[in-house]
């Protein structure tokens, strides 16, 4: 890990929980955000998530075994549950954004619908480009969000994808990635965050991006 950060200074950061549901890269998540002075808590447990003001949902692998993990363990009821009713904070990453939409060709079950959206697999080999999308690229805020700072300069991070998300509501979108065609790598709606990249490998981009959203 680059360790010339240089961006983080403590203030007060909420505690938030990270979803383990077999599916994430969750330790290097936790790794992450206790490395910039946050408090995580790794949970299996429906009931922490269900009681959680502040989660995150990683996800790496196919969307159907990501819903069907978060089924069996009743994650998914427990999620719902945390966001709808009592207005908790959810950041889905990679696989994780991808399950809060409603549908994904990568498979047939539906995901949790907290955001309007499905999720579309890369037609990018008329572009001479390979899939998956994988390694370093730049983000592009399309308007002010909790994850995005438009101010800054510079937003690069860590991909790697085969799928990416369509949203309904254009005005979900928060940033956008060009891989032959300009994808969405951020959305925000309401309190339901997702990146399709992965902050906890993107050095100091993703603990300013972290940060950011355990300030919230």
């Amino acid at each position: 890990m680059d360790l010339d950060f240089q961006v983080v200074t403590i203030m007060n950061l909420s505690p938030v929980t990270i979803i383990n549901y077999g599916m994430g890269n969750c330790g290097s998540v936790v790794n992450m955000i206790r490395f910039i002075g946050g408090e995580a808590r790794l949970s299996n447990s429906p009931d922490d998530v269900r009681t959680a003001d502040k989660l995150i949902l990683p996800g790496v692998g196919a969307f159907d075994a990501g819903m069907k993990a978060l089924r069996e363990t009743g994650m998914d009821v427990a999620i719902r549950e945390a966001v709808t009713k009592r207005g908790a904070s959810l950041l889905g990453i990679c696989l994780g954004m991808q399950l809060l939409t409603e549908s994904s060709e990568e498979g047939n079950l539906p995901g949790l619908a907290l955001v309007p959206g499905r999720v579309k697999r890369f037609d990018v080999h008329s572009f001479g480009l390979r899939v998956p999308h994988m390694g370093w690229n730049e983000v592009q805020p399309v308007r002010s969000s909790v994850l995005l700072d438009p101010n800054d300069e510079e937003h690069r991070f860590y991909f790697v994808h085969s799928y990416h998300v369509e949203c309904d509501d254009p005005r979900d979108v928060a940033g956008i990635t060009h891989y032959g065609y300009d994808f969405t790598s951020a959305f925000e709606h309401d309190q339901v965050l997702g990146v399709q990249f992965h902050p906890e490998k993107s050095h100091r981009f993703g603990m300013a991006l972290l940060k950011r959203f355990l300030e919230v």
